[in-house]
């Protein structure tokens, strides 16, 4: 498991003051957060997952970035695309636009009209640029310098003459520079110190993009802490008695993949564990991204056998102590049975099942599930209760 000195040094570099302040942008909290938030939490409990940690809202806390603008030219923008230097997150690989539509921003282009910019995250460490906002523009110019649409020839449509019907290779000389040459505004923000502190990138990413529903906070998590932990969890995802005990195919918002991430977060940090729940699974996020291979081999492990023992015990009726699943009964629950098995000491199926119904039946326990299940006293009796239920003879 991941060790009590990383989580440290992650969280003291998270809170150090930065050295310099220039160019400075204040991202501060929106009025409609609690709004969204219970929008977040209805949607969620709809989908069948009783998640009471999504109606945190975050407070007036404000955030410093360094933000600048760039004027980019349509070729440059086109290498980058091709070169990968920009980064179309997951959710945001459906391209939505039409043909038309596709067309009619090339023809913005040649007729020398203003387009709307686009908004990157720029990677200190690798200079690459992660696309918050404008990746069906990115990648309507990638398609058009391509030569294809949708596996088509994309030949310009409803657009005017001389351009109708015409892909690039076929545009004359003057109109090709012109395109080569026009002018895409982009707002490009880095954050300032502590570089591997992503609180404010979440809620630029949460407000900026623009791709229609409101992202879920996993949608954001996947993107702005994108590496080998995530592809983990993506991965444990797809687990038979996982699928089994969540229900349905794997769940569009990702709540199935934050849920992995929270007993992981739980199993390993639960003593440091300090609200709002999204923060704090970020933060484990990243420092997750920096594990070894052995590590994170370790902890697919655990999972792997910690549901298998909870999905034969209770045969896909687990954590759901109502009708939805409960995420506070499911991250107490996992850590309870994954810690015995830590332990080295086997439990049977039936003895899983007997230790739940217990639980459950615990009017402590019910507490702590029930309501203010994000505050850290709820987090802290439950999971003790569960721990030690489960760690009994």
């Amino acid at each position: 498991m991941a060790s009590e000195n990383d989580y440290s040094k992650y969280m003291q570099s998270a809170t150090s003051p930065p050295d310099t302040e220039i160019n400075v942008q204040e991202i501060t909290d929106l009025s409609d957060d609690q709004v969204a938030s219970q929008d977040e939490y209805e949607i969620s409990l709809a989908e069948g997952v009783d998640d009471e940690t999504l109606l945190e809202t975050t407070g007036t806390k404000k955030f410093t970035i360094t933000s600048y603008g760039a004027d980019y030219t349509v070729d440059s923008l086109v290498k980058r695309m091709k070169g990968k230097s920009f980064k179309i997150p997951d959710f945001q690989r459906r391209f939505v636009w039409s043909q038309g539509h596709a067309s009619k921003f090339i023809e913005s282009l040649l007729m020398g009209l203003p387009v709307p910019g686009i908004f990157l995250y720029r990677e200190a460490e690798t200079n690459k640029s992660l696309v918050v906002d404008g990746q069906q523009r990115l990648r309507t110019l990638e398609a058009f310098y391509a030569g294809t649409f949708n596996e088509k020839k994309f030949r310009l449509t409803n657009v005017r003459e001389p351009w109708t019907g015409k892909t690039y290779d076929e545009l004359d000389g003057a109109d090709q520079l012109k395109l080569d040459d026009s002018i895409v505004h982009a707002t490009i923000f880095t954050q300032d110190q502590p570089a591997d502190a992503l609180e404010s990138i979440y809620f630029v990413f949460e407000r900026i993009n623009s791709g229609g529903i409101r992202l879920s906070p996993q949608e954001i998590r996947n993107c702005i802490a994108a590496g080998p932990f995530i592809s983990l969890v993506k991965k444990l995802n797809e687990n038979t008695h996982w699928r089994k005990i969540f229900g349905g195919p794997v769940n569009k918002r990702a709540k199935d993949e934050e849920l992995i991430v929270r007993f992981f977060a739980m199993l390993d940090y639960r003593d440091k564990y300090a609200r709002p729940m999204a923060k704090f699974l970020n933060e484990y996020s990243v420092l997750m991204n920096n594990s070894s291979s052995d590590q994170l081999d370790q902890h697919g492990d655990i999972f792997e056998k910690t549901i298998g023992v909870i999905n034969e015990a209770l045969n896909g009726r687990a954590f759901r102590p109502v009708r939805s699943l409960n995420a506070a009964v499911f991250d107490s629950v996992m850590v309870g049975v994954a810690s015995r098995i830590i332990s080295g000491n086997p439990i049977d199926s039936g003895k899983v099942a007997e230790i739940y119904q217990n639980l459950l039946s615990s009017n402590d326990f019910r507490r702590s599930w029930i309501r203010a299940t994000a505050d850290e006293e709820s987090v802290k009796s439950r999971m003790e209760a569960s721990v030690s239920a489960f760690s009994a003879e």
